[in-house]
C-alpha cells in the first residue's frame, strides 16, 4: 500500500485523480490515502492442492471483476495501475476487459504470483530491483527498474548526514506483520550479550508482539540497555533518521527505505516468504556492504550478537555503508513511475 501511496500523492501533484480499489484488508492500511473514491473489491488467494479453496476463491474474484466493472463504467479512468498481490487481481481483469490502459509494478525481487498471470497482458511493466526473478522470457528488456516508492518523510531522509555516533549508538528494530516473533525473542537476547562497554551507549527502539512487548522490556531492563518497546511506532520516519543500524526483514518496502535512509542493517529474510523472494530482495544491499544478511535458520543471539558487536567496533565504517546503502537507492521511484503512467497513457491514447 505504502508505494502505491507514494505514486497517489505525485500523480495528484501533476493534476491527476486517484481512486484506491482495494480488498477490506487492503482499507485497513489505507488510513492516510489521498484518494477522491474507494472501492471495496470481493477478492482472495488460495493454496495450490486445495480445490475447495480455489473454488471459493474463483467466486469472489469473479465478484470482485463484476464490481470493479461497474464502477469502471462509471469513472472511465485513463489508466488502471496495480501493485501486485491478490487484491489488485479483479481491478485489473476488469480494466483488460474494457481495454483501459493498464500497468503492473512489481515490488519484490521476484514476480508475484497475481503480476505473474497478468504480466504479459498489460500495457507497461515497472519494477523496483535490477533483476526480476520469475519474468518471462519475452519481457527482457523491456521492464522499466524504476524502484520502489517510498513515503515523502522517507524520501526526505535522502539528503540527510548520517547522524554523529555521541558515544551513543541507535539501533532501531522493525518486525512486520508476519515472522516477528523470532525477532522479539532474539534480538534483546543478542544485544543483552554484548560487553557492558557497548550496552551502556545503547540505545534501542524495537517494534514487538503485542505479547511479548513486557518480556523484551524486562530483557533490556536487567542488561542495563536504554530501550523503548512497542508493538507500533507511527513516527517510524522520525525514529529511522536517527537509527545508526537497523535489524529487520528483508521486506522490498524495508529494503527500499535503507536504501532511501541510507541505513547500515542486519537483514533477517522471512523463511516463509513466497518464492524465497526476501533473501533476493535483501542482495542488492549485501552486495553493495551496506547489509549484513542472516537466514533464518541460523539466525541465533549468538550469530546477531557477534554482528553487532564487530559493526559497533567499526563504527567508523558505518558511514560508509550507510553511503553504500544510498548509492543503491532510487529516491525518485515515485516520479519515474508517475512518468511511466503517463508516456504509457499517452502512447496508447495517441495510438488509437
Amino acid at each position: 500500500m505504502f508505494p502505491a501511496e507514494a505514486l497517489a500523492r505525485e500523480l495528484i501533484s501533476r493534476g491527476w485523480d486517484v481512486v484506491l480499489a482495494s480488498d477490506k484488508r487492503g482499507a485497513a492500511y489505507a488510513e492516510n490515502f489521498p484518494a477522491i473514491e474507494r472501492l471495496s473489491l470481493e477478492a482472495a488467494t488460495f493454496r495450490n492442492g486445495d480445490p475447495i479453496g480455489m473454488a471459493k476463491a474463483a467466486i469472489k474474484i469473479g465478484q470482485g471483476i463484476l464490481q470493479a466493472r461497474k464502477a469502471f463504467a462509471r469513472l472511465k479512468p485513463w489508466a488502471v495501475i496495480g501493485f501486485g498481490g491478490y487484491p489488485s487481481y479483479p481491478a485489473l481483469m476488469a480494466a483488460l476487459g474494457r481495454k483501459d490502459v493498464t500497468l503492473i509494478h512489481e515490488q519484490n525481487s521476484v514476480l508475484g504470483r497475481s503480476n505473474r498471470q497478468l504480466v504479459k497482458k498489460v500495457d507497461a511493466v515497472a519494477c523496483a530491483f535490477p533483476v526480476l526473478r520469475m519474468a518471462p522470457d519475452e519481457l527482457e528488456g523491456k521492464v522499466q527498474v524504476v524502484g520502489n516508492p517510498v513515503r515523502p518523510d522517507i524520501r526526505a531522509l535522502y539528503d540527510e548526514p548520517y547522524p554523529a555516533i555521541d558515544p551513543t549508538v541507535n539501533i532501531l528494530v522493525t518486525g512486520g506483520s508476519q515472522g516477528a516473533k523470532i525477532l522479539s525473542e532474539t534480538v534483546p537476547q543478542a544485544l543483552a550479550m554484548l560487553p557492558m562497554s557497548l550496552r551502556i551507549n545503547l540505545h534501542v527502539e524495537q517494534q514487538a508482539r503485542d505479547e511479548q512487548v513486557e518480556q523484551a522490556r524486562m530483557v533490556y531492563a536487567l542488561s542495563e540497555i536504554d530501550a523503548e518497546v512497542a508493538p507500533f511506532f507511527s513516527n517510524m520516519a522520525e525514529r529511522l533518521g536517527r537509527a545508526h543500524i537497523v535489524i529487520g526483514r528483508a521486506g522490498a518496502s524495508t529494503v527500499c527505505e535503507l536504501a532511501v535512509a541510507g541505513k547500515p542493517s542486519v537483514l533477517i529474510p522471512l523463511k516463509i516468504a513466497a518464492d524465497d523472494h526476501q533473501t533476493y530482495n535483501a542482495e542488492v544491499l549485501k552486495e553493495a556492504k551496506a547489509a549484513i544478511v542472516i537466514r533464518e535458520e541460523h539466525f541465533t543471539a549468538e550469530r546477531l550478537s557477534e554482528e553487532i558487536r564487530l559493526m559497533i567496533e567499526a563504527s567508523s565504517m558505518l558511514p560508509m555503508r550507510a553511503g553504500a546503502a544510498k548509492s543503491v537507492a532510487r529516491p525518485d521511484a515515485a516520479k519515474l513511475l508517475a512518468d511511466l503512467v503517463e508516456r504509457t497513457v499517452t502512447k496508447i491514447k495517441d495510438g488509437s
